[in-house]
């Protein structure tokens, strides 16, 4: 679906609703970052600020996350990765924007995936960075998690969220010599409100793009820590093998969040990249 948006007010809205920030010249090539599960674009602010000399860099929440607007959250329309895609256009076009690297972290690799799906002639890259297109193994598909595990991390977390998120972030986030970093993701998912963390916990960790993979055209990186049990190699090198023309990089680095844990080495490699 291709979404065309105005300017004026309609644009303004848009931009509030995502808490949009722009830095750098809007003349330069644009890139655009998106955080991952239970964080916001606070995630990015050791990478996204390198490229800032030389790009246009846009940050932004998505709805329900960090400080989006959250009275536009509709439970109707972020049940699946495409209300989110949608938003990702808006921003896109409130912005006038042509030639996107987007740069997604985790579940909003998918989401740039399925933008670039849509409307292909606004991206000139996609580097997704610990991406998974499905979580739960499947036949001869391996994702991290069984389905058991996968509905038992769901249980949980309706049960007691901040207790899941206590529990869950040093998992997600390794390092665990740097009890700092987990503590920040902690933060991080405590502002969530709980009904919508576990709708975008459902989203997420239930979702399943494999059969769109094939539609990417845009030239794409696929970026992957060695020791990441959100999304693991294989699936990286699966990611791989469904992209046409993509390349893979492992990096050596633990966990999930390599643009906290890692940032030089992301940044060193989205450079060699571009």
């Amino acid at each position: 679906m291709t979404i065309t948006m105005p300017g004026g007010a309609a644009a303004s809205a848009v931009l509030t609703r995502n808490n949009v920030s722009v830095l750098g010249d809007d003349t330069a090539p644009t890139m655009v970052f998106g955080h991952g599960y239970g964080t916001s674009k606070q995630m990015w602010r050791l990478v996204a600020p390198q490229f800032a000399d030389d790009h246009q860099v846009v940050l932004f929440d998505h709805v329900g996350s960090g400080d989006s607007d959250q009275a536009a959250y509709d439970a109707s329309k972020y049940d699946s990765l495409y209300g989110y895609a949608d938003d990702l256009l808006e921003i896109a076009h409130a912005l006038d924007l042509h030639d996107i690297v987007f740069v997604g972290h985790s579940v909003s690799a998918m989401i740039g995936a399925l933008a670039a799906i849509a409307e292909p002639e606004l991206f000139a890259s996609l580097i997704l960075v610990g991406p998974s297109p499905r979580y739960i193994n499947d036949a001869d598909y391996v994702g991290g998690f069984e389905a058991a595990d996968v509905d038992a991390l769901l249980d949980s977390l309706d049960a007691n969220y901040l207790g899941w998120a206590s529990t869950m972030a040093p998992v997600f986030m390794g390092n665990a010599e740097r009890p700092e970093l987990a503590a920040e993701l902690v933060d991080s998912f405590a502002k969530a409100d709980p009904a919508v963390a576990s709708q975008f916990a459902r989203v997420t960790f239930l979702s399943d793009v494999r059969a769109e993979l094939p539609n990417v055209t845009t030239p794409t990186l696929i970026v992957q820590s060695t020791d990441d049990i959100v999304a693991p190699v294989i699936v990286g090198e699966y990611l791989r093998g469904a992209i046409a023309g993509s390349e893979l990089v492992v990096l050596e680095a633990d966990g999930h969040y390599v643009h906290l844990a890692n940032p030089g080495k992301l940044s060193d490699t989205i450079r060699a990249f571009l």
